[in-house]
């Protein structure tokens, strides 16, 4: 049986004609951007993280820039922000005019804690980005009580908690992708600024439209980054499903236990009183390499995320003299995505484990 990493067409067959009759009502509309689609997309998310204010933007990249930018970010600052994480996270830090500093990370929940963020802070540090990595709640509180914004980057985590909230609502500023394979895709690039704070939201939305309140006057240099309505009217159609979705997750989880997998290599451990919906199932061992290679051959979806991690990589080379992240080094080496999906039931979870345990005796055979 082949097991694919992902698998974005089966959670939405079922809602095919669903997704049909909103785009063709947005096609009837002739409204394509910032229109009525975004707006109750944006209410109705809002209304399902708990938050007050959601911004709907072009991407998930973007969504960081520009929280930033409304937080006050700018020329001379610097932004904390983990090494172990996707490009994004830290790309997003330059276009403000601030620096990123790179920490490190907590071995096992593979996230930053307040504990590595403080050994990055200086004078100059005006934010901090903390990941939800790969589906798992950042102590987002626990960093806040260090005294510096937050911004929660949980692309990978739509429909994770902690202490019973939701995550993109933990922070100062929470960010969401909606690329295709998030927990909450849509069917290209989009993304979202949530948060609390009405001046922070004004701005937001000020920032994603070139800068301007009304299209006439240009108060900022601002961008060009919107969600537009096709993807929007998909969203609200998926919107509903993200719970059972993220408690599909969370059972396949629970598959790989049942499996016995977790005998043979160690998942990612979950934050103190974290649910986390694992938008990615990343496991270490020291046979990482390994697995990489022979999983595949074997018809199982499998990849190193961050095999050079942020600090290491030629383009953030400028603010990374000198840095050492020893944990971070070890998790670049030793971590791997296996299948993760919101139907991924016993009998996948039992075929990658059996792989796993054929690749790892033949590695203990030779």
């Amino acid at each position: 049986m082949a097991v694919p990493l992902f698998d974005t067409k089966r959670p939405v067959a079922p809602l095919r004609a669903a997704i049909d009759a909103r785009i063709a009502a947005v096609l009837d509309g002739g409204a394509f951007i910032l229109g009525p689609e975004v707006a109750a997309f944006e209410a109705e998310l809002a209304a399902y993280l708990g938050a007050r204010h959601v911004v709907a933007v072009a991407n998930g990249t973007d969504a960081i820039t520009i929280a930033l930018q409304a937080l006050g970010v700018g020329p001379g600052d610097e932004v904390v922000v983990p090494a172990f994480t996707f490009y994004a996270s830290a790309e997003a830090i330059p276009p403000t005019g601030a620096a990123p500093v790179f920490c490190d990370v907590d071995g096992e929940t593979m996230n930053v804690t307040a504990e590595t963020v403080k050994a990055a802070l200086t004078p100059r540090t005006k934010a901090v980005v903390a990941v939800d990595l790969f589906g798992n709640p950042a102590p987002v509180p626990e960093i806040e009580a260090l005294g510096i914004p937050v911004v929660e980057d949980a692309a990978q985590a739509a429909g994770s908690r902690l202490g019973g909230r939701r995550t993109a609502a933990l922070g100062t500023v929470g960010t969401l992708s909606f690329f295709p394979s998030k927990n909450l895709g849509c069917f290209g690039d989009g993304g979202a600024i949530v948060t609390e704070d009405d001046a922070v939201a004004e701005l937001a939305r000020t920032y994603r439209f070139h800068g301007s309140r009304d299209k006439v006057s240009y108060e900022r240099i601002g961008w060009n980054s919107r969600l537009d309505e096709l993807q929007a009217a998909i969203l609200r159609v998926l919107l509903p499903e993200l719970d059972r979705w993220c408690d599909g997750r969370r059972a396949a989880h629970a598959a790989y236990a049942d499996a016995g997998l977790w005998e043979l290599v160690t998942p990612q451990a979950q934050t103190n009183g974290a649910e986390a919906a694992w938008g990615l199932q990343v496991v270490r061992t020291p046979h990482a390499r390994l697995l990489e290679q022979a999983l595949p051959a074997a018809g199982i979806g499998a990849r190193g995320y961050y095999r050079t991690p942020l600090h290491r990589q030629q383009a953030l080379a400028p603010w990374a003299q000198g840095v050492e992240l020893p944990v971070t080094d070890e998790l670049a080496d030793r971590h791997l995505a296996i299948p993760m999906n919101p139907l991924l039931g016993a009998a996948e979870a039992e075929e990658v484990t059996a792989a796993v345990r054929a690749a790892l005796r033949g590695e203990a055979a030779a």
